[in-house]
């Protein structure tokens, strides 16, 4: 049985050093990118789309999400195509989690993150130590603001921190024809401007789970989002099929 040096790297530890994927002696470092953009743009089939490739590659990956829109630990888009995946909690360490994959023998190339703006800046900071120590590849998905327009505290981390900063590039139009960048909260016709920061919807009415329930309670509500130009977000404008309320003065 060989034992471990003190100076040698523990392989079931998560955080031990890669030897080098480059041929050049040097180790490797994986990137933290963030593909970020309103809802409707593409963000979750963009994160299966890159995994599927990797995955072709027969590289091994991991698939994260935190309050997915289906309430289950999945990462789902709206063109009908999911995956299982494993849910993140407020008090998830991320590095555990890789950890946890090692010990049982399945190293990993890279992670994929959707709802990445529910991470807490915590977590956003594991995110960037795996990829600086471990050499894991991580991409995360998500909206930049919430329905204030103020930015998520994770999304906020990930600007900051992230190696690579990529807008999703399928374009969102506002009602008028002009691109969205916003992510209204509407009730009963009226665009919302208080409330908790994190309420799981959708872009249609339907089933609303408030995720700052200790056991998010779900009740049936006609919350929904609509993406808005900053000009009708800011006039709290639908659309001409609408009532007009909710007016945001910039004063």
């Amino acid at each position: 049985m060989t034992t471990l040096g003190d100076t040698d790297p523990d392989p079931t530890d998560a955080l031990s050093p890669l030897p080098s994927r480059n041929g050049s002696g040097t180790p490797a470092r994986g990137r933290l990118r963030f593909c970020y953009g309103p809802m409707d743009c593409g963000k979750s089939t963009l994160a299966l789309q890159i995994n599927h490739n990797h995955a072709r590659q027969g590289r091994r990956g991991m698939l994260l999400v935190r309050h997915d829109r289906s309430g289950e630990p999945r990462i789902s888009s709206r063109i009908g195509i999911t995956r299982e995946a494993t849910e993140v909690g407020a008090d998830t360490d991320l590095r555990q989690l890789v950890r946890r994959e090692w010990v049982a023998g399945r190293p990993l190339d890279y992670l994929i993150v959707d709802e990445a703006q529910f991470l807490s800046a915590a977590q956003v900071e594991q995110l960037a130590e795996l990829a600086d120590e471990v050499s894991l590849d991580v991409y995360c998905f998500g909206i930049a603001t919430d329905f204030r327009s103020r930015l998520f505290p994770g999304a906020q981390r990930l600007f900051e921190l992230a190696d690579d900063l990529q807008p999703v590039q399928v374009e969102v139009l506002c009602w008028c024809d002009a691109p969205g960048r916003f992510n209204a909260r509407v009730a009963d016709g009226e665009v919302l401007r208080e409330g908790d920061t994190v309420v799981v919807a959708d872009t249609a009415p339907g089933v609303v789970e408030n995720a700052s329930s200790p056991h998010w309670e779900t009740e049936l509500a006609t919350l929904r989002y609509q993406v808005l130009c900053r000009r009708h977000f800011r006039l709290g404008d639908l659309g001409p099929a609408s009532p007009q309320h909710g007016q945001l003065r910039l004063t």
